[in-house]
């Protein structure tokens, strides 16, 4: 008996940055090795091989379990992966990866990350948008909208993280 495939999960989830044009916010997400400063989830991330800035750069990612109140253990390695830098356009000002290998039921992962001009009045000129899109396998034990809401709260979570970090410059 053939096993049925399932189609593949495509998702896009945008967010907008009420204060800051893409030419500041672009600079956070080119750093493809800094992505634990950004993302809320996410609290160790490194280069493992490559050249920065550079299709075939590939980083670690994890996100660790806080030590407990009484200082006893804690600190261990919950989510982990590898992940490739595919393409880097700062012309459009967007960058593609793909995850390599990881404890977190990823089969096959592409995901892409745009800045964008936002369009939507004459007041929107120190205004922008991050666009996060993946194409995946689904995820054993995970529904689509879990992975969807995921990804719209991880980006609300990076958008607050990069506001912050430009009001303070």
């Amino acid at each position: 008996m053939a096993m049925e495939s399932q189609p593949k999960w495509e998702a896009k989830v945008r967010k907008k940055l009420n204060k800051h044009k893409e030419e500041e916010v672009w600079p956070f997400l080119e750093d493809f090795c800094s992505f634990n400063k950004w993302l809320p989830s996410i609290d160790t991330c490194y280069k493992v091989e490559g050249v920065e800035g550079r299709p075939g750069l590939v980083r670690y990612c994890a996100a660790t379990l806080p030590p407990p109140k009484d200082g006893a253990g804690g600190g261990e390695t919950i989510k982990w992966c590898h992940e490739k830098l595919l393409a880097v356009d700062p012309i459009k000002k967007c960058l593609s990866y793909e995850v390599l290998d990881n404890n977190m039921g990823f089969k096959s992962y592409k995901s892409t990350m745009e800045v964008l001009p936002s369009m939507e009045s004459d007041d929107d000129q120190k205004c922008c948008l991050i666009e996060w899109s993946i194409l995946a396998d689904p995820i054993e034990g995970l529904r689509f909208e879990d992975m969807v809401a995921y990804l719209d709260s991880s980006l609300q979570g990076m958008i607050e993280n990069i506001e912050r970090e430009l009001e303070n410059k």
